[in-house]
């Protein structure tokens, strides 16, 4: 499977999903102005990547994001849950700034919405 790299913009977080590594990573800011285009291949490689059980670190570094990519982003944590229900071995990391007190909330919402999964909270 091909990996999946798109550079981060003024807009929008880089993604970096190395298929032979086993490691997802989601970084930066997070405001396209059409999300569903920007997230749907994103979720669709997630999905073809979990057809067969993967182990995998699955790493989230998104300091600031609009409710729109939120909601992209519980669409992608559906998608863990699912590969993890199907076998897959998953560590889920969000990180957050020390200053950030709303990525720390956002990661706690995250550990409650998503309870089957072990989303660890690193502070950065």
């Amino acid at each position: 499977m091909e990996n999946l790299i798109i550079e981060a913009t003024k807009y929008t977080p880089g993604i970096e999903f190395n298929s032979l590594e086993h490691s997802l990573k989601i970084t930066g800011k997070s405001t396209p102005e059409n999300t569903f285009e920007f997230f749907e291949p994103i979720k669709k490689w997630i999905q073809d990547y979990f057809l067969q059980p993967q182990t995998t670190t699955i790493r989230f570094n998104v300091p600031y994001f609009n409710s729109s990519s939120s909601r992209s982003f519980y669409d992608i944590f559906d998608l863990l849950e699912e590969a993890q229900a199907n076998s897959s071995t998953l560590t889920v990391i969000w990180e957050y700034a020390e200053e950030n007190e709303n990525g720390l909330e956002t990661g706690e919402e995250f550990q409650e919405d998503f309870e089957s999964l072990n989303i660890t909270l690193a502070q950065i």
